[in-house]
């Protein structure tokens, strides 16, 4: 049986980039993983971690081998 896998990434948004999703222009979220993969989720995924200052961090996201979305967090 096949182990789901982490993908660790930092992501820097101010709370402005971040209302490209609020009006519809913007659906997905792109970066760059710390193995170099370039990686794309829903925007609703990061939702939970929106301040004032926008989403900051460094974050672990969880998936099934088939790459169907469990969880994300914030690392410390």
């Amino acid at each position: 049986m096949a182990t789901n896998q982490t993908i660790r990434f930092q992501l820097h948004l101010s709370a402005e980039q971040y209302l490209k999703v609020y009006q519809g222009l913007a659906n997905n979220i792109i970066t760059v993983a710390d193995d170099g993969r370039r990686i794309a989720f829903p925007a609703q995924n990061i939702k939970p971690f929106l301040t004032h200052d926008g989403i900051n961090g460094y974050f672990e996201m969880e998936l099934t081998p088939a790459n169907k979305f469990v969880s994300i967090r914030k690392m410390a």
